[in-house]
């Protein structure tokens, strides 16, 4: 194994578990790609083409642009566009805007990743079952696979892999038997064909919508490259694509050898089953589904924990059901998610409903990596020349994609945009309301008041708030402080406390950071530390600050016995308490009026979510939420008369 880069090493087990988790997506498209490019009648031009755009598809974006070409751009070991955009964030503020939408559009096209991935394997069973309602049995797969998120899926993620090999070698096998029946299909390799497809076949260029289908899953493969690293991924992409490819061609067989027949709903993975194996391929099928609506899942809760860490999402309740590095369960993303697939499903009803709105939002996700790859690129000096040719290359292909795709609007695409217009609204609004409120927190520095709080730690006349008060606070230098803060110490409600500790945590653009240092800035009596937590790691502050007073204690730099002397005897612990500052929109203010509807929106959403202190972990300590307001400038002409 490479000690410096572990992510890039090879093993049994992670070739294993990345076929259980990376290829969920685009492992199932064959169910509904050949289906949705040959709809109606089966003419030989249109299977052949199909067929060579489908393998030059996967060559050319899912091979050489993701496996080969996006895996190399890890922040150490994980992936994603966050990720990626947290590599290059700041070679430019329009970079945020990029990520936004790249973001929110994975996210939106995700809410039909599970209907479609479901629909497609259970309508198999009309061909046993003519008139069997399908609507219900997805609608319950989807409810009951979204309620055992909250356990974790440690368990069931073992068995993951074993299944998506039997699923991999299925397809290969159900391939091999339409190719034998076939074997002229094998033309189909030749990009001529694909050529000969969008240039002479009527609409042949609107077909790339629906080619597109077959290369999905690419975004979430990246997004999933820290689970198993780039070594086991490349190395299993040879076996998946190979089935795929075999797949296709098997389907693309049975197509041919039925040319001039009218498909009228029939799916060719389906046929190319015999008859004694269709229930049992369609359970297969079945599970692969929902394996692949897990990855799905699991990626959205990635996506949103690395969006709040970015300061793009609101900070909603992470947590972490199993120890596995990496898992985490988003209570609210669940919901959500949950509501819209249902929604999906009870909208379009039929997997081929959904092929037409599928696809175009995740185009814009693929173009937005695109172009944070090509300043990536930049980033590591790779000669301008070549940075050029693959920006050229990848956005002709992509925006080809995307202008196809465009057909899809009025026949559902418009769900998985709309969805996708207001999820980048949350996120530009809580960007630029974190930039607003940046701004006009006023830091002060902390030295001239040191003396003040130690004279007030002495002073009996004021009744005492806690033996240690904890505040969290925003700034990073060491030497300043919220004046809010002061305030609150001082004059809101004089504050007396035997020792005076301020907590600062700064999320670095590394994963899985955890780094911790301590200031005494008064012996004895005042302590600042700095929590450098990466981007992945699950914020339980109060655990952390815990382990670092044992620390202190243990080298003797500070005595946490409580200072009431009927307690100090018995050498007990003193009292902790925590105090959060969350703000409000005050009524005097007077904001410019882009920023008074974005701190409008922003309060408006932030009474929906559970406060700071749960995000932080501090839910179970003693915690007071003060509110303090977002003042920016009082009114200052009041027309006020005095009388006598």
């Amino acid at each position: 194994m490479d000690a410096k880069h572990p992510h890039t090493a090879i093993s049994t087990a992670g070739l294993l578990i990345a076929l259980g988790i990376i290829y969920g997506d685009i492992g199932t498209s064959p169910l509904y790609v050949m289906k949705a490019i040959v709809p109606g009648k089966i003419d030989p031009l249109l299977v052949y083409g199909g067929i060579s755009c489908v393998f030059w598809t996967l060559t050319l974006q899912t091979t050489i642009k993701y496996v080969l070409l996006t895996l190399n751009a890890d922040n150490n070991g994980e992936g994603g566009i966050f990720s990626l955009y947290a590599l290059v964030r700041r070679r430019g503020a329009w970079l945020s805007a990029v990520a936004i939408i790249g973001g929110s559009a994975l996210l939106a096209d995700g809410v039909i990743t599970p209907p479609i991935s479901v629909s497609s394997a259970i309508e198999g069973l009309e061909a046993v079952y003519p008139g069997i309602p399908t609507v219900p049995i997805v609608i319950g797969i989807i409810a009951a696979l979204f309620l055992m998120q909250s356990f974790g899926t440690q368990i069931v993620g073992k068995a993951f892999g074993p299944i998506m090999l039997i699923w991999f070698s299925m397809l290969a096998a159900l391939g091999v038997s339409g190719i034998l029946d076939h074997p002229a299909i094998l033309k189909a390799l030749n990009p001529y064909y694909a050529y000969n497809l969008l240039v002479n076949y009527p609409g042949g260029f609107w077909l790339l919508g629906a080619v597109f289908l077959c290369t999905t899953g690419a975004e979430a493969l990246y997004s999933d490259l820290g689970h198993c690293g780039k070594g086991n991924i490349r190395i299993s992409w040879i076996f998946v694509k190979s089935c795929l490819v075999l797949n296709y061609l098997g389907q693309g067989g049975w197509l041919i050898a039925h040319q001039g027949q009218q498909l009228n709903g029939r799916n060719p993975f389906y046929e190319l089953m015999p008859g004694w194996f269709l229930l049992i391929g369609v359970g297969i099928a079945t599970v692969a589904a929902i394996i692949a609506s897990q990855a799905l899942i699991t990626g959205s809760f990635t996506l949103v924990a690395e969006a709040i860490r970015l300061n793009m999402w609101p900070k909603v309740r992470l947590n972490y059901p199993t120890d596995v590095k990496g898992q985490l369960y988003v209570p609210s993303m669940n919901r959500l998610l949950l509501l819209g697939c249902i929604a999906v499903v009870l909208y379009f009803r039929k997997s081929e409903n959904m092929e037409a709105a599928y696809g175009l939002a995740i185009t814009l996700t693929m173009l937005m990596t695109t172009l944070l790859l090509t300043v990536w690129l930049r980033a590591k000096r790779v000669p301008l020349l070549a940075v050029g040719l693959f920006a050229l290359v990848y956005g002709a292909i992509e925006g080809a994609f995307l202008v196809a795709n465009l057909i899809k609007f009025p026949h559902g695409g418009w769900v998985s945009l709309a969805i996708g217009a207001a999820l980048v609204g949350v996120m530009y609004v809580w960007l630029r309301a974190f930039y607003i409120k940046r701004r006009l927190t006023e830091f002060v520095k902390i030295e001239p008041y040191i003396e003040t709080l130690k004279e007030l730690s002495d002073d009996e006349s004021v009744s005492k708030y806690a033996t240690h008060l904890v505040f969290l606070t925003s700034a990073e230098r060491q030497s300043e402080i919220e004046s809010k803060i002061i305030y609150s110490i001082f004059q809101k409600r004089p504050k007396r406390a035997d020792i005076y500790w301020f907590v600062h945590v700064d999320t670095t653009d590394e994963p899985y950071t955890m780094e911790y240092k301590v200031a005494e800035l008064a012996q004895g009596d005042v302590f600042r530390i700095t929590f450098r937590l990466g981007f992945r790691v699950e914020q339980k502050i109060n655990l952390y600050f815990r382990k670092v007073i044992e620390e202190l204690v243990r080298n003797k730099e500070v005595d946490i016995t409580s200072r009431y002397e009927s307690l100090s005897k018995q050498h007990v612990t003193g009292d902790f308490r925590f105090v959060v500052l969350e703000k409000f929109l005050s009524v005097e203010n007077d904001f410019p009026l882009m920023e008074k509807l974005v701190m409008q929106a922003y309060f408006y959403i932030k009474q929906f979510i559970a406060s700071e202190d749960k995000y932080f972990g501090l839910d179970t300590s003693s915690v007071k939420v003060e509110k303090v307001p977002l003042v920016i400038s009082p009114v200052r002409d009041v027309a006020l008369a005095r009388i006598q």
